[in-house]
């Protein structure tokens, strides 16, 4: 027995620990309530389970309707091996959110209220019934991959039948919860801090959605591609990072534009500490990468792109953990600093993600076919 765990990888085993510590952490939360495992208050609407693993969440799992875009709509052929990996991740992503918002509602078990008692103007209603509709859409752009293990030619045939219709819904859905998630803070004009409050967060949210979603896809790429042994297609690689400071660089102008637009430009150099972490998610996630990702020299290198691609996921973590979170005002006389069962929670939830991925790559047929392949072929394959 000693034998086969010295056998397993080291990050796996990790991975393992922290998804074990994670789960230990939800018992404890449903065992013992919000109170006694959280540090929440009445001062603030939400924590660390909101901050990273919704906003967060739910912009880090954009890869999946990005790629499907370029892959199905667009016409980019190339980029068919990254498209099941992007969907996974997507898929996984959002089912985690889903599991993130059970562990922090109050009352978790009427969760299934906003299914039956619609509130059409709440953008809160929007973004569930999305996240719900597109985790489901998710799943049914995905189980080719268990069709092709199982040799289940007839449902892969219906499944590509009607894939591209799937395809437009999920960027439909994508679309409107992305945005939408910028609409909630609309609702904080006098608690978010004015730098980042503004009547575009909507679009704001939008376009760092489809920025990081490409980043995404490399930069898991590049993680699964190192742990399973195979090499990420180069110019798959470099397609990709062509993309982003294009997207980044419509962002940028919409961020300043705005700025100025309201007259709020001069708290960037004045607002001290806030400006420190507006020139933070600016300059990590959003200058740079543009920098780097418009030099040849820099594309023509895997492991610079992967780097490139992880400024953009940090830039975009920074930027929901500056909206959602650090500078979202208090009530008078109320701190917050996620306790450590918090933590472990959103760790562990992350850990089995990547736990679900390493055996998904293990298990399935994850570098994707043409839409065109037959059946037969995919089961030759």
């Amino acid at each position: 027995m000693r034998e086969k765990i010295r056998k397993l990888p080291l990050g796996l085993i990790i991975l393992t620990i922290l998804a074990l510590t994670g789960f230990a952490s939800v018992i404890c939360r449903y065992l013992f309530g919000l109170g006694a495992v959280s540090n929440m208050s009445d001062g603030r609407g939400w924590g660390m389970w909101i901050g990273f693993d919704l906003y967060c969440g739910v912009a880090l799992a954009a890869g999946g309707f990005t790629t499907a875009a370029i892959v199905y709509i667009f016409g980019g052929e190339k980029y068919h091996s990254v498209a099941r990996p992007a969907i996974l991740t997507a898929f996984l992503g959002y089912l985690l959110v889903i599991l993130a918002l059970l562990v922090d509602l109050g009352e978790p078990w009427y969760i299934w209220h906003a299914i039956i008692y619609w509130n059409i103007h709440s953008p809160l209603f929007e973004v569930a019934m999305c996240v719900m509709t597109y985790t489901f859409v998710l799943a049914l752009e995905f189980s080719p991959a268990v069709f092709e293990r199982l040799h289940w030619n007839v449902p892969l045939k219906i499944i590509h039948a009607i894939e591209i219709p799937l395809i437009i819904l999920g960027i439909c859905l994508s679309t409107l919860h992305q945005s939408s998630l910028g609409s909630m803070l609309l609702m904080m004009p006098t608690t978010l801090h004015p730098i980042w409050y503004t009547p575009i967060l909507p679009i704001l949210f939008y376009f760092s959605a489809l920025a990081v979603g490409p980043a995404v896809v490399m930069f898991e790429s590049t993680i699964t591609g190192k742990s399973m042994g195979h090499e990420q297609n180069h110019e798959v690689m470099e397609g990709l990072g062509k993309i982003i400071p294009w997207i980044l660089g419509i962002y940028l102008m919409l961020k300043v534009g705005d700025l100025l637009v309201r007259g709020n430009f001069g708290l960037v150099f004045t607002d001290f500490p806030h400006n420190i972490l507006w020139w933070a998610e600016m300059l990590i996630g959003v200058i740079l990468p543009i920098i780097l990702f418009s030099i040849k020299k820099f594309r023509r290198s895997n492991t610079r792109l992967f780097w490139g691609a992880a400024l953009v996921v940090l830039g975009l973590i920074i930027n929901r953990f500056n909206v959602s979170l650090i500078n979202l005002q208090m009530r008078p006389g109320y701190t917050y600093f996620p306790s450590w069962v918090e933590i472990a929670t959103s760790v562990g939830l992350f850990a089995d993600a990547m736990l679900v991925i390493w055996l998904a790559y293990k298990v399935f047929p994850m570098i994707k076919h043409s839409q065109h392949d037959s059946p037969t072929a995919l089961k030759q394959d």
